[in-house]
């Protein structure tokens, strides 16, 4: 049997009085945070929650998203984790879609969930946080027992978190106990030394996101490791929480290493204590990864996943790395680069390719992968699971939506999302690759790329730019100076005619830029 939770058991037997969870002062060892993950098991059932019953976790990074998170999975229940800033009409998707019939959130969330629950199965919603009206408080929630763990089978659901909505509804993604034990235990030997119970981790990652779920929290539970939840981005508390405590792992996604290296101290950070720095959640331009080594004196790796993959599939390690690329797969996971008719595309020598050698076009196709980490598929979505999978070579391939190449040493390169290419005047355009010119002028802290409808060319080249400190637009930096930047770099077809300085992009709170906003917003 697979169930998380038992391998979180074995853990306690030998690091049980080792810290667990160290947040504002506080510190839980192993042992206390076990019996609290079956005090939590304990109450779900003593309410009549049983295996399969759906409990949605609807919190910030907190030590009680932990023991929501493992009490679900001893009960034998399935966690649906919850964006803690989604307002009423996000919840309402999620909650109706998924049947939840428990939420635990904070309390100042409260009133949300109670104005829609008529529309849910919702039957209790517990609280953290000061008491309110309609809510029970967590620690009263706790019963005096413990629930020993449920059994499941490897391909019994754990979890059922949702898709960004990036470019539609959320979908429910159906992760099983096998695709994230396995995933989380080949993500912990991609360090080396692996993952053990001397590390500290920081948990800048959202837990509701399944990067930081099973990447951070389960690494650390299935290792002993001590867990460092931060409730809330900020780049200062990030600096001071690795510097005090000597953390030695940080996950992130591109956006928390641009603001960390945008940070008018960074020159002063001491970050020497990490040995391990990953970077995932969406491509991470070449610029800001060197900005961040050359600062901080930490190798930072780019790796790649989904949340429908539990989510690792590729990655650098220490001793394979390519920058640049998203690395090669991970062990148990296969993956290859098809045109629409599913018939593999040639592999380049090497990369990042010239393309004044390699014409993007000739090697670019989806990205496909198949593996134990692969989700079961969307839930009580039939017609979008026939779309997502394709059976070929007795295997069983998920289409991940990004358009790549490969080269014969089995690395891999994002170029974008397919959904995102821009045809111009009948020419793909890759947003990435102009994002990553942009990256490189001086005056550009932030940049996104989109296509806009153009009458003559189909659509049109958009970039949205984010000053750097100390650029004053159309002072110190002009949109001319960076459109003839542009244009010095890459073909004239790819230049953004048209430029826009703004303060800041839209993004998801694990730091995509919401493209399809900025597109509405034309």
């Amino acid at each position: 049997m697979t169930n998380i939770v038992t391998t979180f058991a074995e853990t306690v037997e030998s690091t049980a009085d080792s810290v667990a969870i160290s947040f504002d002062g506080t510190e839980f060892t192993y042992g206390t945070l076990w019996n609290r993950t079956g005090r939590f098991a304990a109450a779900l059932s003593n309410q009549g929650i049983g295996e399969d019953d759906r409990i949605a976790v609807y919190l910030p990074n907190l030590p009680q998203f932990v023991t929501a998170f493992y009490g679900a999975l001893r009960n034998g229940s399935i966690v649906v984790p919850m964006n803690p800033q989604y307002k009423v009409q996000e919840i309402r998707h999620l909650l109706a879609d998924s049947g939840a019939k428990v939420v635990v959130t904070l309390s100042g969330n409260v009133e949300a969930v109670t104005e829609i629950q008529p529309d849910t199965d919702v039957e209790t919603v517990v609280t953290v946080g000061k008491m309110v009206n309609n809510g029970t408080d967590f620690e009263s929630f706790l019963a005096d027992e413990t629930k020993e763990v449920v059994e499941r089978k490897d391909d019994d659901i754990a979890v059922q978190p949702y898709t960004s909505g990036t470019t539609g509804a959320p979908k429910g993604v159906l992760l099983s106990h096998y695709n994230l034990t396995s995933n989380t235990r080949s993500n912990m030997t991609l360090l080396d030394p692996p993952i053990s119970t001397n590390d500290r981790l920081i948990g800048t990652l959202p837990l509701f996101h399944i990067y930081g779920m099973s990447a951070v929290m389960n690494a650390a539970v299935f290792t002993g490791a001590t867990y460092y939840p931060v409730a809330e981005w900020d780049p200062q508390v990030v600096f001071d929480c690795i510097e005090t405590n000597r953390i030695t792992v940080m996950y992130g996604v591109p956006a928390m290493f641009n603001d960390m290296i945008n940070q008018p101290n960074a020159d002063d950070v001491d970050l020497s204590s990490l040995r391990f720095v990953n970077s995932g959640g969406s491509s991470l331009p070449l610029e800001v990864l060197e900005r961040f080594e050359n600062l901080f004196g930490a190798e930072l790796f780019e790796g790649y996943g989904l949340t429908e993959t539990s989510p690792v599939t590729h990655a650098n390690q220490p001793d394979a790395r390519r920058k640049g690329s998203i690395g090669q797969p991970i062990e148990t996971v296969d993956a290859k680069i098809v045109n629409k008719q599913f018939e593999e595309l040639p592999r380049v020598a090497e990369g990042p390719v010239d393309e004044d050698v390699v014409a993007l076009d000739d090697v670019v196709g989806e990205l496909v992968v198949s593996g134990p980490n692969v989700m079961a598929g969307y839930y009580e979505l039939p017609e979008a699971n026939d779309q997502v999978f394709t059976e070929a070579d007795g295997k069983h391939w998920f289409h991940t939506g990004d358009l790549g190449y490969w080269d014969k040493d089995n690395y891999f390169y994002i170029v974008d999302r397919e959904k995102h290419l821009i045809i111009s005047g009948g020419y793909n355009v890759y947003p990435r690759e102009v994002e990553e010119v942009l990256y490189e002028h001086e005056a550009v802290a932030d940049a996104a790329v989109i296509g806009i409808e153009d009458d003559r060319r189909g659509e049109t080249v958009k970039a949205l730019i984010v000053p750097a400190p100390g650029y004053e637009p159309g002072i110190d930096v002009t949109k001319n100076e960076i459109r003839e930047y542009v244009l010095a770099n890459l073909a004239e077809y790819k230049h953004p005619r048209i430029l826009e300085f703004c303060e800041e992009l839209t993004r998801t709170t694990t730091g995509k830029v919401q493209k399809y906003a900025l597109r509405q917003k034309e």
